[in-house]
C-alpha cells in the first residue's frame, strides 16, 4: 500500500508538475540570440539602421559606426565605417549616405571611393552646447520628405542637481534640420528624449521620469506643442519658436518648488502628504499646445528609463503584431508592446509587456529583412538590469503562436478586447478573470510620482464575441485622463487552456469615445468567486518622507514571524522594488542580500525606503529615488524579510 501510496503521489506531482508547464512563457515565443562580436569591438550602441542591401550599421557611444554584413549569419562580418566622433545616439540610412546624430551636430557620413570607409565627414548643422554631460542629443529620424528631427536633452542645476535646465537654445526641444541646412525649433517640454521616432510618417518620442515627468511617457510631437517639462521655455519667446507658452503662463499654474534651508542651500522637492495634486490634463484645459502622453508607461512595471519605439513593418514574420509599435526600455533591459489608437483626434493606448532577460539595457531596435530584430544596448552612466555592460542581440519569433491581448480599445462604457486567439468562453464570461483599476501621476518638480487617486473600477458585466475572439468589458465609472490598468489573469484559451502570456495592460484614455453603450441584458454577470487580488489594494494613500513633515514608519519590536519570498514578492512588485532590485544579484541596485550584509535594523531599512542615502552605495551610478509612497506596514514587512537574508 505504501507502495501504491508512493506512485500515486509521484503521479499527482507529475501532473502539477505539468499543469504548471501548461500555459507557456514569453521565452517560449520570442529567442534571445547573441550575435558573435570580434574580439575588441566594444558596441554601447547609440543607433542602429538596417540598410538596403540587408546591412547593418551601428553607432557607438564611443563614436565609431561600424557596419555588419550578414548580420543574421553564423559569421557577421564588422567594419568599422567611421571614427572619432562624440556619442553618437542615434544613426540614418539616405540615399547612400549615413546621417547621425553627434553631442553637437547632424553629421553626414560618405563613402567617396567605396573602400568600405567613410572619407567625407560634412556638418549639415552645428546646435549649440553647454558642455554639461547630460546634454544628450537623440535621432535624426527622416521625415516623410527626408529631413531630419532631432531632440535634445536637458542639462542639471550644479546645487540643484535634481533641476533639469536648458543652457542653451535646443536643450528641452525637438527641433528640425530641412533639406537645405536650416535649423527650426519645433516643440518643447522635453527632459529626456531618448526615443525619438517616426511612425507612419507622424512624429513621437518617448520621455523619462524625473522632474515634471511623473514617469515614462509616449507623446505624438505636434509643431508647437509643449509636453511638459518646463526647462525649454526659456526659448519660448525666440522670434523663430511656434511655442506660444510662457515661461510666466507655465509657473504661474505650477509652484517649482525652489526653496532653501536655514543655511540656505537648495532643499530637494519631495512628495508630500496630503497635498493637493496637479495634472497635466489641467494644464491642457488652459493651454491648447499642451500634448498629453498617448500611453504612460507604468514605472518599474513596463521600465524605468524609456527608450526607442519602432513600427512593426515584418508584414507578419516577427508574429502576429504588424503595424503595432515596441518600445524599450534601458533600465530594466526589458521590450513592451503598445497599441494605440485615435480617439477624437488624439492618440491614446495600452503598453503591454513583450519580452524581458536581454543582457543589457534596451536603447536601440531594428528589423532585419528576415522579420527578426536586432536590439541595440548599453548601460554606461546608467544602470540596467543585465550582466553585460553593452552589446548587440537579436529577437527571434519561432512561429508559434502566443496567447495575448492582440488589440484593447477604448469604449463608450469600457474597453473591447481582441485576442490572438480565440477564448474560453467560460472563463471570458466569468466576472472574477478580471480587474481593472484606474490612477494617474502628478506634475511637479518632484523627481517621478508614485500612483495616485488610486481606484478599483466595478466591471458591470461583459460579452463574448461569437467567435470568442473579443471581449466587451463594460465598467461602471470610467475616468478620463486616467491609466486603467486591464488585469485579465482568469481568462484562459479555448483550445489548450493557456493563461495570457502577459495578462495585464496600461491603458491611458485621454479620450471617451462616443457611441452606443452595450444593454444590460447583452451582458454576462456570472461570477465564479475565484476572485483576484485587488488592483489598488492601498487606494489614495500616500506617505511622507521624513523630512520634517511627517515621521518615518518603524517596524514594531517582536514583529510576527518574518514573512515569506511568496509574501513580500507582491509588494515589491507593487510598489515598483523590483524595477531596480532583485533577491540575490545586482540589477540597478544592489541585491535584497547585499543589502542584508549591512546589517541594518529593520528600522532603520524603513528610514532609507522613505529617505534613501546614495553615499552609502558610491558603486551604483543611478541613485534611488526617495520611496514615500510605500505604505507603512508593508515597508516593515519588506525590511523584515531583507533582514532575514542575512547569513
Amino acid at each position: 500500500m505504501k507502495k501504491l501510496a508512493h506512485i500515486a503521489f509521484a503521479l499527482l506531482a507529475g501532473l502539477s508538475t505539468l499543469k504548471a508547464q501548461e500555459s507557456p512563457k514569453e521565452e517560449d515565443f520570442y529567442k534571445i540570440v547573441t550575435p558573435p562580436i570580434p574580439e575588441g569591438i566594444i558596441l554601447e550602441v547609440g543607433g542602429l539602421t538596417t540598410m538596403p542591401n540587408g546591412s547593418l550599421a551601428i553607432s557607438t557611444r564611443r563614436g565609431e559606426v561600424w557596419i555588419v554584413d550578414n548580420p543574421t549569419s553564423r559569421a557577421p562580418y564588422f567594419r568599422k565605417f567611421a571614427t572619432g566622433l562624440h556619442e553618437i545616439l542615434g544613426l540614418a540610412y539616405k540615399e547612400g549616405a549615413l546621417y547621425c546624430a553627434q553631442r553637437g551636430e547632424l553629421t553626414k557620413l560618405v563613402d567617396k571611393n567605396g573602400d568600405g570607409k567613410a572619407d567625407v565627414y560634412e556638418t549639415v548643422y552645428a546646435w549649440p552646447l553647454s558642455g554639461h554631460y547630460h546634454e544628450y542629443s537623440f535621432g535624426p529620424k527622416l521625415a516623410p520628405d527626408g529631413s531630419f528631427f532631432v531632440s535634445g536633452n536637458v542639462a542639471f542645476g550644479d546645487e540643484e542637481w535634481w533641476r533639469g535646465e536648458s543652457r542653451v537654445p535646443g536643450r528641452g526641444w525637438i527641433f528640425h534640420i530641412t533639406n537645405d541646412g536650416k535649423y527650426e525649433p519645433y516643440a518643447t517640454g522635453v527632459r529626456s528624449p531618448a526615443g525619438i521616432s517616426m511612425l507612419n510618417g507622424e512624429l513621437f518620442y518617448t520621455d523619462n521620469q524625473g522632474d515634471w515627468m511623473g514617469t515614462g511617457a509616449i507623446f505624438q510631437v505636434k509643431k508647437g506643442g509643449f509636453m511638459g517639462h518646463p526647462a525649454g521655455l526659456k526659448w519660448a519667446g525666440l522670434p523663430n519658436s511656434p511655442v506660444k507658452l510662457t515661461e510666466k503662463q507655465f509657473f504661474a499654474e505650477r509652484d517649482n518648488r525652489q526653496n532653501k534651508d536655514a543655511q540656505g542651500r537648495a532643499i530637494k522637492p519631495e512628495n508630500t502628504l496630503g497635498e493637493e495634486p496637479q495634472f497635466l490634463y489641467q494644464l491642457k484645459k488652459k493651454y491648447d499646445m499642451v500634448q498629453l502622453p498617448a500611453v504612460w508607461l507604468p514605472y518599474g512595471v513596463h521600465g524605468v528609463s524609456t527608450s526607442e519605439l519602432i513600427l512593426d513593418n515584418t508584414q507578419g514574420n516577427f508574429g502576429p503584431f504588424t503595424g503595432q509599435v515596441f518600445v524599450g526600455d534601458q533600465g530594466q533591459s526589458n521590450i513592451m508592446r503598445v497599441v494605440m489608437e485615435k480617439v477624437k483626434g488624439e492618440y491614446q493606448g495600452a503598453s503591454i509587456g513583450f519580452r524581458s532577460g536581454f543582457q543589457s539595457g534596451v536603447l536601440r531596435m531594428a528589423f532585419d529583412k528576415d522579420g527578426s530584430m536586432f536590439v541595440g544596448e548599453t548601460n554606461r552612466g546608467w544602470g540596467s538590469a543585465g550582466d553585460a555592460n553593452q552589446g548587440l542581440q537579436r529577437l527571434v519569433w519561432n512561429g508559434k503562436m502566443p496567447f495575448e491581448m492582440y488589440t484593447v480599445k477604448a469604449q463608450p462604457d469600457g474597453f473591447e478586447i481582441e485576442f490572438t486567439m480565440p477564448v474560453d468562453r467560460k472563463s471570458a464570461e466569468d466576472l472574477d478573470s478580471y480587474k481593472v483599476g484606474s490612477y494617474l501621476y502628478k506634475h511637479y518638480p518632484v523627481y517621478g510620482s508614485p500612483q495616485i487617486n488610486l481606484e478599483d473600477v466595478k466591471i458591470a458585466g461583459v460579452k463574448v464575441s461569437d467567435d470568442n475572439k473579443k471581449v466587451r468589458i463594460v465598467l461602471e465609472g470610467m475616468r478620463q485622463y486616467y491609466v486603467h490598468k486591464i488585469s485579465l489573469e482568469g481568462v484562459r484559451s479555448a483550445t489548450n487552456s493557456w493563461s495570457l502570456v502577459h495578462p495585464d495592460a496600461y491603458y491611458t484614455l485621454n479620450n471617451i469615445p462616443d457611441g452606443e453603450r452595450m444593454k444590460v441584458s447583452d451582458l454576462k454577470t456570472t461570477r465564479s468567486g475565484k476572485a483576484q487580488a485587488s488592483v489598488s489594494a492601498e487606494p489614495a494613500k500616500e506617505h511622507v518622507s521624513p523630512d520634517g513633515k511627517g515621521k518615518a514608519a518603524t517596524a514594531k519590536a517582536g514583529a510576527a514571524k518574518t514573512p515569506t519570498w511568496e509574501e513580500v514578492k507582491p509588494l515589491l512588485a507593487k510598489n515598483t522594488c523590483l524595477a531596480c532590485h532583485a533577491p540575490d544579484k545586482k540589477v540597478v541596485g544592489p541585491s535584497y542580500a547585499d543589502v542584508a550584509k549591512r546589517k541594518y535594523s529593520n528600522e532603520k531599512i524603513v528610514e532609507l525606503i522613505y529617505a534613501p542615502k546614495p553615499e552609502n552605495w558610491p558603486d551604483y551610478a543611478t541613485p534611488m529615488a526617495p520611496m514615500p509612497q510605500v505604505p507603512k506596514a508593508e515597508a516593515a514587512k519588506i525590511a523584515a524579510w531583507i533582514n532575514s537574508l542575512a547569513k
